[in-house]
């Protein structure tokens, strides 16, 4: 069976170490912090200027003019730093940031990303995440397999405007983990309860099944 949206966020925060500065894009990655494992500290960085995001506050609690990057009302941690736009974009673009974890509407078979916008809807913006996938250390998609129409998300070539190029190295989904790879995708792990062959007819591109695959329990 397929994972549901808080098991989809416990296993990307698997992919976060100890003392790592990670960036989290606006939906699903959002959820990522609730799930850190015990023993490990990662410092949030917001790229509107923010250095140490906490949890969402609780509506006691909350400061309508602390907001992240998606314009969410946000909390700060002990230690938390403010800083400038042009700051924040210098310490992505500088290669300090050590992870992006983002949401996508699609990866291609070489690691292309769509993420910003859908032609005819409404965009606020591109935001951060166009200097995010090339300034992060390691880009991992957490999204939805396929769409909500059934169609594919991990397609051949993406058809919606490109967020980058080559960037993406893995892709989490609620059926399984996905390296883009030189050699093309490698399946790496399957959700509990999905076999490889569901995988397969999820995917658009040919998947490369890993010698050493992983099956959820």
């Amino acid at each position: 069976m397929a994972l549901n949206r808080n098991e989809m966020a416990a296993r990307a925060a698997t992919e976060l170490t100890d003392g790592a500065y990670v960036n989290l894009g606006i939906g699903l990655p959002t959820l990522v912090p609730n799930f850190v494992p015990e023993g490990v500290t990662v410092v949030l960085q917001s790229e509107n200027g923010i250095l140490g995001v906490g949890p969402y506050p609780t509506e006691e609690n909350v400061d309508p003019d602390l907001i992240n990057a998606g314009k969410e009302t946000v909390t700060t941690l002990p230690g938390a730093a403010f800083f400038d736009s042009a700051t924040s974009f210098g310490m992505i673009r500088g290669g300090k940031i050590d992870a992006a974890i983002l949401g996508a509407m699609q990866v291609s078979a070489t690691g292309d990303l769509a993420n910003w916008m859908i032609p005819g809807k409404m965009v606020k913006g591109p935001g951060g995440a166009m200097d995010l996938v090339h300034g992060a250390a390691k880009v991992i998609v957490l999204m939805e397999h396929v769409a909500k129409d059934g169609s594919a998300k991990i397609v051949n070539e993406c058809s919606l405007p490109l967020t980058g190029r080559g960037v993406v190295d893995r892709i989490i989904t609620d059926l399984a983990v996905i390296d883009v790879t030189d050699a093309g995708l490698v399946l790496v792990e399957t959700a509990p309860g999905v076999t490889v062959a569901e995988v397969v007819a999820a995917t658009e591109p040919e998947l490369r099944v890993s010698d050493e695959l992983k099956v959820e329990a």
